[in-house]
């Protein structure tokens, strides 16, 4: 850790590696694992372009009833002589985006979400959406069980909407920064502004620059003005970055942002097939490396159905004991994850969360239930992390603790990323998932008996430093990053999409039992 004077250096938003001057001196030595990664990508991951294409829109010259309106945005059925439907089938409907005045639209982009609900039943299912490019879209449901369902589509994001996420990904190099804390000798304390790029810190030419030697990745704070580098001691939130305009912020107001259609169909009945009311799930158990369906499951009766595999239901205490006795989970990420711990502690008595005398929002946690031999780790990843006061010690980064694990069959990894990278462009969360990639890889190599799963992001977030668009775009880079690799993946992003419920960055408990009762299939398939 050292102090570089003067130091003038660029970021390319589009491009995958930040390329950063390897002449730093390391943070003070800390235990760390002999293996390095590689930061290695699949060939699907080192073309962004293609990769997270959206439709392009053209301005809207300032005009804001030019825009995609929720409420003269219209649907019907594709085939309106349909007059019955049968369970297996599938309904078709074409949405016409239109503007605030009721004129058609001539292109796409617009970010909507399609659902066919059977609020009866307590089911749902992701309808797919597909952009025609022309100001028309294709929607498609299948018909996954018997009786009433009721066509339901919201408006997220106008296409100018995303015309201004899209701007703010791709131009600002971050929308918040963060806080560092240096302590001396004496307990005298000196706070700075830190980011993931010097020139971010107002102060680019006097910076502390910090290594993470196990994933490489680089942290910059401000030079305090008379404690040295070393002395940085904690961590937290900063501020968020005033990057829109009047009519940008306009474009992304409450009133026009996920925001529910008017009724375009009346509600089907979908008949019995073979005097089955239900599809059921695929036969197989749920393994890591089975391909991802889509939609990847459905509600029924407020149980997520998998279409994957054999997801199982485990209602009772004894059944989630029964299934993780004997293993050491580690989960890693977001709070969103660590809603799976909490809901875990609180629904097993007898999972007792120990005391390590951490700051709660980024841990360390840890519960055991030491009867059956069950202990439970959440952690936060490192840096960039919105959080309170924590100390920086405790901010472990993923691939560090990735490396110290020996794995084998009673070992379960749990990554969550996503909901604290959509402040920068897509490259910083691509170098992260280099060399996380390259770690799992790298776990699963050494004992392939490991099981590892990857908690796709949830919806939730709707303004400029953190949106449903940005999430959409993440999830793209998580799938691409493992998609050679035998892991699991738990679609949360389907998961909370599918029932007429609030968007909540933290789901409630319905969610969070179904996202949990399918990482344990995993881990106990039959």
């Amino acid at each position: 850790m050292i102090v570089i004077v003067g130091s003038v250096i660029a970021i390319c938003i589009l491009y995958i590696r930040v390329s950063w001057p390897n002449s730093m001196v390391p943070l003070p030595p800390q235990p760390r694992p002999t293996c390095k990664s590689s930061g290695s990508l699949p060939k699907e991951l080192l073309d962004l372009t293609h990769l997270l294409h959206w439709p392009p829109t053209p301005g809207d010259a300032g005009d804001l009833l030019a825009s995609t309106s929720p409420q003269t945005s219209t649907y019907h059925l594709r085939d309106r002589s349909q007059a019955s439907y049968t369970l297996g089938g599938s309904l078709e409907a074409i949405l016409v985006a239109r503007d605030h005045q009721g004129r058609p639209k001539t292109c796409g982009g617009d970010l909507f979400r399609a659902q066919l609900l059977g609020p009866h039943l307590k089911a749902g299912v992701p309808g797919d959406i597909q952009d025609l490019e022309n100001g028309t879209y294709l929607l498609s449901f299948p018909l996954l069980w018997a009786g009433q369902a009721q066509v339901r589509v919201q408006l997220i994001h106008s296409s100018e909407a995303v015309r201004v996420l899209r701007g703010i990904w791709r131009d600002q190099w971050a929308t918040v920064d963060f806080m560092g804390y240096f302590r001396g000798p004496t307990g005298y304390e000196e706070i700075v502004t830190c980011n993931v790029n010097p020139l971010l810190t107002g102060e680019e030419e006097s910076t502390c620059h910090y290594k993470d030697e196990d994933s490489g990745e680089l942290w910059f704070c401000a030079r305090p003005p008379t404690l040295p580098c070393n002395s940085l001691v904690g961590h937290s939130s900063g501020h968020y970055w005033n990057v829109t305009t009047p009519h940008e912020e306009a474009l992304l107001a409450w009133n026009v942002t996920d925001k529910v259609l008017p009724q375009g169909i009346s509600p089907i009945w979908v008949a019995k097939e073979s005097n089955k009311s239900l599809v059921l799930s695929p036969r197989q158990p749920c393994h890591p490396g089975i391909p991802g369906p889509k939609p990847s499951g459905f509600y029924h009766q407020d149980v997520w159905h998998s279409l994957s595999c054999s997801g199982r239901s485990f209602s009772t205490v004894d059944s989630i004991l029964g299934c993780l006795a004997g293993h050491v989970v580690h989960m890693m990420g977001d709070s969103t994850l660590r809603q799976w711990w909490e809901y875990l502690r609180d629904t097993v008595p007898s999972l007792k969360p120990m005391d390590l005398h951490t700051t709660y929002q980024t841990g360390p946690l840890m519960a055991v239930e030491t009867a059956r031999g069950i202990v439970l780790h959440w952690r936060a990843h490192s840096w960039p992390l919105r959080s309170l006061h924590t100390p920086v010690a405790s901010l472990h980064s993923v691939v560090r603790e990735l490396g110290g694990l020996a794995g084998g069959p009673h070992t379960v990894v749990v990554l969550g990323l996503g909901a604290h990278f959509t402040t920068f462009p897509p490259s910083v969360f691509v170098q992260r998932l280099a060399g996380i990639r390259a770690a799992v890889a790298a776990l699963l190599a050494r004992e392939p008996r490991t099981l590892v799963v990857i908690k796709l992001a949830n919806t939730g977030y709707k303004s400029v430093y953190g949106s449903d668009w940005f999430t959409l775009q993440v999830n793209r880079l998580l799938r691409a990053a493992f998609a050679d690799l035998r892991v699991a993946f738990v679609d949360a992003w389907e998961m909370t999409s599918s029932l007429a419920l609030p968007d909540r960055i933290h789901p409630g408990r319905l969610i969070v039992r179904n996202e949990v009762n399918f990482l344990l299939s995993f881990i106990c398939p039959i």
